[in-house]
């Protein structure tokens, strides 16, 4: 998404990071405020009657690639497309699951995962800062980073280090 972004002149060549699901969207340093509608985690619309290139150019993306959050160094990607998930190898890598449950954790590599099923709320170490991931979700955890797992459904994941 953000290679698309960069190309049109909208933004550097970092992630699109929405602020939350709803109309604050930040890029980069710029911050758009965009009536936008999602229904859940989908982007529905561009309420705006109209918006400007940026702003839809922006909401095509996300659209169509999913929205990219960061946040205590991890990144999720919601709903990316099965095109992303096959271009990965996605669904030949290993498979982990765990019950509702809370633990420690910590990356000796980079790991990248697609959750199947689950929620989980991840929180960095020493801080009551979260993310919260789920069913849908794309996520990369940075070599390194120590964490707690608290979760809330049972989770069922692929996963691939490198």
């Amino acid at each position: 998404m953000a290679a698309a972004l960069q190309a049109h002149g909208v933004i550097p060549a970092h992630a699109v990071v929405p602020k939350q699901f709803g109309n604050d969207i930040v890029c980069g340093s710029s911050r758009f405020r965009v009536p936008l509608l999602f229904r859940g985690r989908a982007l529905v619309k561009v309420a705006q009657p109209r918006p400007t290139s940026s702003h839809l150019l922006v909401a095509r993306a996300m659209a169509s690639e999913g929205i990219v959050i960061e946040k205590i160094g991890v990144r999720v990607e919601r709903n990316p497309p099965e095109s992303r998930l096959s271009e990965l190898g996605v669904r030949s890598w290993p498979k982990w699951g765990c019950p509702p449950s809370k633990f420690p954790w910590t990356y000796s590599d980079t790991e990248t995962c697609y959750l199947l099923k689950g929620k989980v709320k991840v929180y960095g170490e020493g801080s009551s800062e979260y993310v919260e991931i789920g069913a849908g979700d794309l996520v990369v955890f940075p070599k390194g980073m120590s964490c707690t797992w608290d979760v809330s459904e049972t989770v069922d994941k692929h996963y691939n280090f490198s």
